[in-house]
């Protein structure tokens, strides 16, 4: 499991957990669920990064640290 803060530009914060088999897309839906903002609307970035829907966590752990 991993948990993931999101911020969107109007400061509301979302604490997700999620299994590092899901892909990106996935989070996103798990996020509308909590957030209520439209999950093809969402951008997720980690630093500079943007992170492609398709893509799993277990892929982004070596860039992670």
């Amino acid at each position: 499991m991993i948990k993931v803060v999101g911020s969107d530009c109007l400061g509301k914060k979302v604490l997700m957990k999620c299994n590092t088999d899901d892909t990106i897309g996935d989070l996103k839906r798990l996020i509308t669920a909590q957030s209520g903002t439209c999950w093809k609307n969402m951008v997720l970035k980690m630093w500079y990064m943007i992170l492609k829907t398709m893509c799993l966590w277990g892929t982004m752990k070596p860039i992670m640290g």
